[in-house]
């Protein structure tokens, strides 16, 4: 999922940003530029919202910004992005003046989603599949399972795709297994998230409850990159036992279809907004210096994907360098689980299925 490059980059930028919080630079930049979407989905009320959308001269001044470099890793998404008005201006520019950027899609405008793919060559492709036909028309209102299925035939081997799922109150471990066999099926990449309660989507269910947690993940995760971690440590942090600082908000920002721009997705914190303030200095501020050391420090609150998981990839190869006590000299005290002397490597052996 990642190359030793990417490490090394992060690893760089990282230092970067905690020793010069004034000039910190983005690994990554999730836009939010449309709330429009033809989804009905029971995780996600974005469809509920009323219509508005990023244009292009606000996407363009957000990347001339100087904490967004040519190895920034940008995101557009939605809603569903394909339904921007001008999403084929927006992608036709990114592929001329920042080709590292993405593309998030639910697929369901599937004609749109391939021919956009083909013209202006994202880097990646990342795809909704939360289960089965039947699953994801109870998830999302909407029955798009072979609209989906069509795109990852027509792309599979022209872009690196994803299929990305969700485990919820809306679908199970059979659907997840279910999502990997596909993935399997095509060679692709499958990456497998959690829901949780984002403001900007307006979800409004509370932690994802299940018993004996561990033992229904399927024994096939083992078979994708970088996805057991995420959920069996998810199962500590619900339940109390797992501390670590968030650091991913420090090289890590979304901006939402209305300008905003919050501290990290998962509260509802406003650093700026575009539309009254550039993005440097909404960024690198020294108020939001100050919000974005305090939360980094204090903050716990959620596993959202988008956050968590640079956390554990940071703190997981800093442990491959250096015993977990020195680690905590400079960092402070985290823990994995209950007992504070285990390391990443401690845990996993002992949850392998």
């Amino acid at each position: 999922m990642y190359s030793i490059y990417d490490y090394a980059h992060n690893g760089i930028l990282y230092l970067n940003n905690i020793l010069r919080p004034r000039h910190k630079q983005l690994s990554q930049l999730m836009i939010y530029s449309t709330t429009a979407c033809q989804s009905r989905c029971r995780h996600c009320n974005i469809w509920k919202k009323d219509v508005e959308h990023l244009l292009l001269d606000d996407i363009i001044r957000i990347m001339q910004s100087r904490c967004v470099t040519r190895h920034t890793t940008v995101g557009l998404e939605g809603g569903e992005f394909i339904l921007h008005p001008q999403a084929d201006e927006i992608m036709a520019w990114f592929r001329d003046n920042h080709p590292n950027y993405t593309l998030l899609s639910n697929c369901l405008a599937a004609g749109k989603v391939i021919n956009a793919v083909r013209r202006h060559k994202p880097r990646h492709l990342y795809v909704s599949l939360d289960g089965n036909r039947e699953t994801y028309r109870r998830m999302r209102g909407r029955d798009g399972y072979e609209r989906v299925i069509r795109v990852v035939e027509a792309l599979k081997d022209e872009v690196p795709l994803s299929l990305m799922f969700c485990l919820s109150p809306w679908n199970t471990f059979d659907d997840m297994e279910f999502v990997i066999d596909v993935a399997k099926r095509y060679g692709v990449d499958v990456r497998i998230g959690i829901y949780g309660t984002l403001a900007f989507f307006d979800t409004t269910s509370g932690l994802l409850a299940a018993d004996n947690f561990l033992k229904q993940i399927p024994q096939t995760i083992h078979e994708t990159s970088e996805n057991f971690d995420f959920l069996a440590l998810y199962d500590e942090w619900r339940n109390g036992n797992l501390r670590l600082r968030c650091q991913s908000i420090m090289s890590s920002l979304v901006i939402h279809s209305n300008g905003d721009v919050p501290l990290c997705q998962n509260l509802d914190v406003i650093l700026g907004n575009i539309h009254n303030q550039t993005l440097d200095e909404i960024f690198n501020g020294e108020s939001s210096c100050k919000t974005q050391c305090r939360y980094s420090c204090d903050c716990n609150g959620c596993w959202i994907n988008f956050h968590r998981k640079y956390d554990i990839i940071l703190m997981r190869n800093l442990e491959r360098i250096m015993p977990k006590w020195l680690i905590e000299k400079f960092y402070g005290q985290y823990r994995w689980t209950k007992d504070n002397r285990m390391t990443y490597r401690q845990f996993l052996k002992g949850k392998r299925l």
